[in-house]
């Protein structure tokens, strides 16, 4: 790829839960010439704060990223946190534990979300993979935001389709609802709509064992043996789960979308999410027949393109080059 300077490259601030499928959207955003990581900021939901924020520490040293990382919420706006050490290992990277290193930003995660969007009016590209928390308390703070991003990426929700947390309900959003709703409320008084990857796109990422042994080959890759150890746990958590040995990488094709614009067609929808609900608290509902009168606010992924997306991922990964383009 050729270098591109901080002025063309494309600003992404990534908020992220690391998390076995965030290190890889990591470890992607960092072999692109063509994208500038401007700040990652860290929310509690796979597994605690202390736990993701050392990751994200630790994997933005390793991989050369000069971005601030800023600590997030500790916990969701209304309920108690849960995570989910089952899925991701006991630390979030699976079998790979990385040391302490680095220090945080001083600044909140939601500051930081608010600082940058002002730092790059129009340009910044937001990216979620995790739950929203910081992202609702930064619009709180700053109402404009929707019209000072370029535009919000969110891995989250599931529109008719099983959920993975609850029956009806994926883990982003089912974490913290409260703050998933008044993002896509926020979304819809504006004039560009959130770019969602729900499960019924991200589960059209399924890699097997051939893609495994790919990432197992990434030798000179700088997280590659993390990324490795990290697949190894994914997998064995997917066949214990009753899925077969694979695993579904959620979080890198969003990322992947956000920066290409390619693997993925979408639909507008109009999209919000249950609160109150017994049995559905924290499903997204898409509202198909337009029952609620209202506008889009989603613009949700569909006809993925699951084959190239993976091909794409694996030849981004083991075409890492020491040294990386400014701003990485």
């Amino acid at each position: 790829m050729a270098n591109l300077t901080s002025s063309t490259a494309l600003p992404v601030l990534l908020d992220c839960d690391p998390g076995i499928d965030d290190a890889f959207a990591l470890a992607y955003l960092a072999c692109r010439d063509d994208v500038k990581t401007v700040g990652v900021v860290t929310t509690a939901g796979n597994v605690s704060q202390d736990d993701v924020l050392r990751n994200a520490l630790g994997l933005t040293e390793l991989l050369g990223m000069n971005a601030p990382v800023a600590r997030g919420a500790d916990a969701p706006l209304v309920e108690p946190l849960m995570t989910a050490e089952e899925t991701h290992g006991p630390h979030g990277l699976g079998h790979a534990v990385l040391e302490e290193c680095g220090r945080p930003d001083s600044r909140s995660g939601a500051q930081l979300w608010v600082d940058l969007a002002h730092q790059y009016p129009g340009r910044l590209v937001g990216i979620v993979t995790g739950p929203l928390t910081n992202l609702a308390l930064a619009l709180r703070e700053e109402p404009e935001l929707p019209r000072l991003l370029r535009r919000l990426h969110v891995m989250g929700g599931a529109i008719n389709h099983r959920g993975n947390t609850g029956p009806t309900s994926e883990w982003n959003i089912a974490v913290d609802p409260e703050a998933a709703h008044e993002v896509f409320e926020a979304w819809g008084k504006a004039s560009q709509r959130v770019v969602l990857g729900a499960l019924q796109a991200t589960e059209a990422v399924r890699l097997d064992e051939k893609h495994r042994q790919a990432v197992a080959q990434l030798k000179d890759h700088p997280v590659g043996a993390v990324l490795a150890d990290a697949l190894q746990f994914y997998f064995e958590f997917h066949q214990a789960d009753g899925l077969g040995w694979c695993a579904y990488l959620h979080d890198p094709l969003v990322v992947a979308n956000a920066v290409t614009g390619q693997f993925a067609k979408t639909r507008p929808l109009a999209v919000d999410v249950e609160l109150t609900g017994t049995l559905t608290r924290g499903q997204t509902v898409g509202d198909e027949l337009g029952r609620w009168g209202k506008e889009p606010n989603v613009d949700l992924l569909c006809d993925v393109d699951a084959e190239g997306f993976i091909e794409h991922l694996l030849t981004t990964l083991g075409g890492w080059v020491e040294g990386p383009s400014s701003g990485h």
